[in-house]
């Protein structure tokens, strides 16, 4: 199964660039704040699992 862990590194309007934080990508995931838990603002970690993301 896939998993990740990402940092949001910016929020711009309704998106966000997430940044993973392994350093395995070196571009940004561009994201919409929508498919993003409540309360996810610059700084927030966030784990990714089965298509879904939570607040770490």
């Amino acid at each position: 199964m896939f998993e990740k862990d990402y940092i949001v590194v910016s929020v711009e309007g309704d998106y966000a660039y997430l940044r993973d934080e392994s350093g395995e990508c070196d571009e940004d995931l561009f994201i919409a704040l929508a498919l993003l838990p409540a309360g996810t603002d610059v700084g927030t970690r966030l784990h990714y699992e089965n298509f879904s993301y939570e607040i770490i």
